[in-house]
């Protein structure tokens, strides 16, 4: 098929590489142009304009940074996209309200819209094993299923737009918890004296392991935080985004308030663009 990616971030690009591999033809657009570089070099096409991109291809994938960047680069004064008999598929990470509103937009420009988030990052996208959450029909899952199957093996339907960008939410908001908790613990056992290996040996034959903990561990005790798989900014834009829907739903967010500081601290300290696994820095500093 073709297939249309705006927005060539960490996962943006590692999906629109995953696609054309797959033998789909590719166009990409990006604001920063230079992003697209690799792309290029990869065999994959660069439209001048997100209005370009759109119109040569059968559906376009958002992966932008959030609500306000979709609206930037879909619907720019003076040179709106034409959505005419196209498909958008927002795969990014936006709220359930904003999700809605950008179907409306679209649906209001003669055009298709379906959400399918995504939970896992790079190495997910390159190997086609990225877990795609939609919001939308079951129709328009089976038609751009070709699409979909480049990227996971099994998208799930959640319900209508709107529930599965909740779903991403709050699957998101565990990211941002479980880290932090596991860091707290780390930093004591440290702090403590007590062997790590013997903390991990401990904590993998529990109930209360995660991957997530094995996974980040090197980076916590090296402290390295570059070439990031999730940066810190947008880990703190999505527990805002999820602050803001669970406390519509008459949720108590102390908790998340908490989650909230440790993440605007670690960015304070110059984390933003490194990996989220930076929080360390402010749950247990060492200056």
């Amino acid at each position: 098929m073709r297939v249309a990616v705006l927005g060539v971030g960490l996962l943006g690009r590692a999906a629109a590489e995953r696609l054309h591999d797959s033998g789909h033809a590719v166009t990409v657009y990006n604001r920063t142009v230079s992003k697209t570089d690799s792309l290029r070099a990869h065999g994959i096409a660069v439209a001048r304009s997100a209005d370009a991109a759109v119109a040569s291809t059968d559906c376009t994938l958002l992966f932008l940074t959030d609500a306000a960047a979709i609206r930037s680069v879909l619907f720019t004064p003076g040179s709106p996209v034409d959505f005419q008999g196209r498909t958008i598929i927002q795969m990014g990470t936006i709220g359930p309200d904003e999700s809605r509103a950008l179907q409306q937009m679209v649906a209001e420009g003669g055009g298709d819209y379906f959400e399918a988030p995504v939970l896992g990052s790079i190495a997910e996208a390159k190997a086609g094993t990225l877990i795609v959450m939609g919001g939308g029909t079951a129709d328009q899952l089976r038609r751009w299923n070709a699409v979909f199957a480049s990227l996971t093996p099994a998208p799930l339907l959640v319900g209508p737009v709107g529930q599965a960008a909740t779903l991403k939410l709050a699957l998101n908001h565990l990211i941002a918890a479980e880290l932090s908790a596991f860091a707290l613990s780390l930093g004591l056992i440290q702090r403590a004296g007590i062997a790590v290996d013997q903390f991990m040996s401990v904590l993998k034959t529990s109930a209360l392991y995660a991957p997530a903990f094995e996974k980040k561990l090197p980076r916590l005790l090296a402290r390295r935080y570059d070439n990031p798989n999730f940066p810190t900014g947008h880990l703190l834009k999505d527990v805002n985004l999820f602050a803001d829907e669970a406390q519509r739903h008459g949720l108590n967010i102390a908790g998340v308030e908490r989650l909230r500081t440790i993440l605007e601290q670690t960015i304070a300290r110059g984390h933003r663009d490194e990996d989220y696994s930076a929080l360390f820095e402010s749950i247990d500093p060492i200056d």
